[in-house]
This record gives structure tokens, C-alpha cells and sequence, in this order.
């Protein structure tokens, strides 16, 4: 696969999973132009990956990009059309972080060329992957599902949301991404458990990949997953969790199971 730009490891399972926040590498040239405290890429959706790795010895695809979303947000159409008017978000190449601070120095931004450059580079060849292993496992099975895993800082952005944000945060794009069937499974799983907080379709409603790709009419369904760093790692250092993390997997993998149905 196209190893510099992302990885794809394919299943047997009609399970893909993306997880388009993950990467953290930016380019000489980018990263030369970056504020300081953009430089720790601390908008990453750290370990996401790390965490969901148990999906592949189930059986599950897993799409994982090389890049930080700095350098282009593989979760937002090409178009940069805001999935959320009215309030804060950050862009297909952001110009701010995540507490609304600039990411790269005065005057150093990308113009239109270099945002239409890094949609060539960076942005069509993941969703290429990601729609081309959608359809292999959809005719294989007559059905897929594509799990959105993401994280974020759950505390202190107010940028973004206010107060605290749940542990975890499901989106079906209200519902229009998956069938209500599979959607009532998964509300099953996380409210017969006590551990963490959750909501559906809160301030997450599921991202440009979600929206676009969930086609339940047509036998693939899609669900986005956001879930606050806490609780598989320390939000200030970025540092993994073991036994965060280890108490949090089994209730990811019920999740993926109810998923599957």
C-alpha cells in the first residue's frame, strides 16, 4: 500500500476501521512554518490505533494515515464545507488549534494552490483506499461496516464545547448513517455498563467520512466514535495508559460486535 502517505491491513470481516486523526508526521517544509506548540501536534487522536489494534485479530480492515491532520483533516470534504454551522471548528488545512490558537507562524498559512496540492497528495489517495476496501468487503459480504475511531481532549476546550465532554461520544449523523437496528444495539452495550459516560449525537455527530460514506440503503453502515483521551491516557503529557487502556478495550469490542450484529 502507499505506506508514506497510509497503511491498510485487510480483514475477513465486514468491518473497516478508520481512524483518520491518528498520524502525527508533518513535512520539512510544514513543519518549518508551524507555531512551536503546534510542532507537539497535540490535536492528534493520540494511540488511536494503538488502541483499536485488538479490532485486527478480529478480523477487521484498519485504514491508519502517515499524516497529521495539520497537514490536511481526512475527515472533512474536499469542499471544506463545515459540518457544523455555527459553531468552532478548525478546517480541511486548519489554521488554528483546537483551543483556537494559530498553527502556523504570521503570514506562513497555506494559499488555495498548496490546500488543492495536499488534497492530491494527502487526501485522495486515503479516501481512494478507503472507498475501494468499503466496496471489496461490501460485495464480499453484501454489508460493511466503517467504525470511525476518534479522541479528543475531553476537558478544557472551550474552543470547541463547553465543560467536560462525555468518555464517549457516538455519532450516527442522527441516526442517518446506520440502521436503526444496529444503532439500538450499540445504545444497548453502553447503557449496561457503568464505567463511562456516553451520549449519541451530541456534540459529535459524526464527521465528513461518517455522513458520507454511511449508506445503510445501500449495505454500508457507519459510526463515529469520539472518545475523550482520559480514558486511555494522560491528556497533558500524551503519554498511553496501560491499564487505562486495558479497561477500556473489552467495551470497544462489545461495541464493534454489536456493530456487527
Amino acid at each position: 500500500m502507499s505506506d508514506d502517505i497510509f497503511t491498510l491491513h485487510r480483514g475477513e470481516l465486514p468491518l473497516l476501521v478508520s481512524v483518520p486523526h491518528d498520524g502525527i508526521c508533518l513535512s520539512g517544509d510544514i513543519a518549518a512554518r508551524l507555531t512551536p506548540a503546534a510542532l507537539r501536534v497535540p490535536d492528534t487522536d493520540w494511540h488511536i490505533a494503538r488502541l483499536y489494534d485488538f479490532a485486527r485479530g478480529m478480523g477487521a480492515s484498519m485504514i491508519v494515515p502517515m499524516h497529521s491532520r495539520y497537514v490536511i483533516d481526512l475527515n472533512r470534504g474536499e469542499d471544506d464545507v463545515s459540518l457544523y454551522p455555527g459553531q468552532n471548528t478548525t478546517g480541511l488545512c486548519p489554521l488554528v488549534r483546537f483551543t483556537g490558537e494559530p498553527v502556523y507562524q504570521p503570514g506562513r498559512e497555506p494559499d488555495e494552490a498548496e490546500v488543492r496540492a495536499r488534497i492530491e497528495t494527502y487526501w485522495r489517495p486515503y479516501h481512494d483506499a478507503l472507498r475501494g476496501e468499503i466496496e471489496r468487503l461490501r460485495k464480499r459480504h453484501g454489508r460493511v461496516v466503517l467504525w470511525e475511531g476518534h479522541s479528543i481532549k475531553g476537558d478544557h476546550l472551550p474552543f470547541l464545547f463547553e465543560g467536560k465532554l462525555p468518555d464517549l461520544n457516538l455519532g450516527t449523523a442522527n441516526g442517518a448513517s446506520c440502521l436503526p437496528a444496529t444503532q439500538a444495539r450499540i445504545d444497548n452495550v453502553l447503557a449496561g455498563q457503568g464505567d463511562y459516560g456516553f451520549v449519541a449525537n451530541g456534540r459529535f455527530k459524526g464527521g465528513y467520512i461518517t455522513r458520507h460514506y454511511g449508506r445503510p440503503d445501500e449495505g454500508v453502515e457507519a459510526i463515529q466514535l469520539e472518545t475523550s483521551q482520559r480514558c486511555y491516557m494522560d491528556e497533558e503529557s500524551f503519554e498511553w495508559d496501560d491499564d487505562k487502556a486495558a479497561r477500556l478495550q473489552p467495551l470497544l469490542r462489545q461495541m464493534l460486535e454489536a456493530a456487527l450484529g
